[in-house]
């Protein structure tokens, strides 16, 4: 298993000059990405990848304090303008948290769980951390077919419900702002 260098982690600021400029406000964006979607969209909507129980990527495991080789719920979906893909969303949440504090998870489906999360107050979301996503990153392969970059940007961040967290990892699969 590949060792990853403290260049290939999550940062907590934008590195300005890998960034493209017209995606700054889009990636530090604190509120709800879905909403601000919504916005900007003639016909928003979110499309179902997958959802069901799954390996984490290392860094996820190692983020969310998991065993080795545990299950966790992993749902992923596309945030859409019509059939026009703009962001592959990844979230991550550890198995034992599906029937307690994140209930409202697993029966999603393709409603968008920004909504979800931001429209409730018992909800805290922790700080953004972003990565420029080289084509050897799982999240790169698992969203290729949708990009249209070479080495997309990312975003991710932790949010917490009665002391238990979920990994949302939002993926910009263009160059540029989606709008």
């Amino acid at each position: 298993m590949r060792s990853h260098s403290r260049r290939d982690s999550w940062k907590s600021g934008l590195l300005r000059p890998t960034v493209p400029a017209s995606l700054h406000s889009w990636l530090t964006h604190r509120g709800s990405l879905t909403a601000r979607l919504k916005a900007h969209c003639r016909q928003f909507q979110v499309k179902l990848l997958h959802q069901g129980l799954a390996r984490p990527f290392e860094d996820e495991r190692a983020l969310l304090g998991l065993r080795r080789g545990e299950l966790v719920w992993i749902r992923e979906v596309l945030l859409c303008d019509g059939d026009r893909p703009l962001v592959f969303a990844h979230s991550v949440l550890p198995r034992q948290h599906v029937r307690g504090a994140w209930n409202l998870f697993a029966g999603l489906g393709a409603r968008p769980l920004g909504e979800a999360l931001f429209t409730d107050p018992r909800v805290a979301r922790r700080g953004l951390h972003f990565k420029r996503l080289g084509a050897g990153h799982p999240l790169s392969r698992r969203a290729a077919r949708f990009l249209a970059a070479p080495r997309p940007s990312a975003r991710r961040s932790l949010f917490y419900r009665h002391g238990r967290s979920l990994l949302v990892t939002e993926v910009f699969l263009g160059q540029t702002a989606p709008f």
